[in-house]
């Protein structure tokens, strides 16, 4: 990996952390956070592999105690709390977004990145999120999936600004570089 990539990688897991400074939002155990931009950021912006790789390096602060996450908490507890299946999941909706992204390369606009930051930001974070609150609370699953119907508006929004950003950035200073294609194929 290059100097560059470990920068990015590093100011990513900042970003992420950076935003967990703005306050939560209530709605139950889980609350509403600004770090999910993050994460949808990361992946649009950096690609799969150092999407991935910043979300986990963010967690891998987390796990080692420094209190990054919006709740002020750090350490292994929110690992195996309510949120442990959202947090679990990130790093993989940052990949999946990134890899998205990188198929998308020659016509990624807002749209694209919304529908995309949706699928990975939004439809993966909740598919493993939902479940493990239900499990972690003891609580039925409808009743958990249908709180976190309240996450639903502030996520769209900022699947909207990921991708309104990650356009942006796309234009005027592309970090992901072109895919390219394999020797032979055409």
């Amino acid at each position: 990996m290059k100097t560059r990539d470990l920068a990015y990688v590093a100011l990513f897991a900042a970003i992420i952390a950076v935003l967990g400074t703005l306050p939560a939002i209530p709605v139950g155990a889980v609350p509403i956070t600004a770090q999910t931009l993050g994460v949808m950021l990361a992946g649009a912006v950096l690609g799969a592999r150092r999407g991935f790789l910043a979300v986990l390096l963010f967690l891998l602060l987390v796990a080692v105690g420094l209190p990054l996450l919006s709740s002020g908490a750090g350490g292994l507890a929110p690992f195996a709390g309510v949120t442990a299946g959202y947090l679990f999941s990130w790093p993989f909706a940052a990949a999946l977004i990134g890899w998205l992204t990188e198929r998308l390369w020659d016509r990624y606009n807002v749209a694209w990145g919304m529908a995309v930051n949706v699928l990975g930001g939004m439809v993966l974070v909740y598919a493993v999120g939902i479940p493990v609150s239900a499990a972690v609370l003891d609580a039925p699953l409808w009743a958990t999936a249908t709180s976190a119907f309240a996450f639903v508006p502030g996520d769209l929004l900022k699947a909207f600004v990921a991708a309104a950003i990650a356009d942006v950035v796309r234009r005027s200073y592309p970090v992901i570089e072109r895919p390219r294609r394999a020797v032979g194929s055409r």
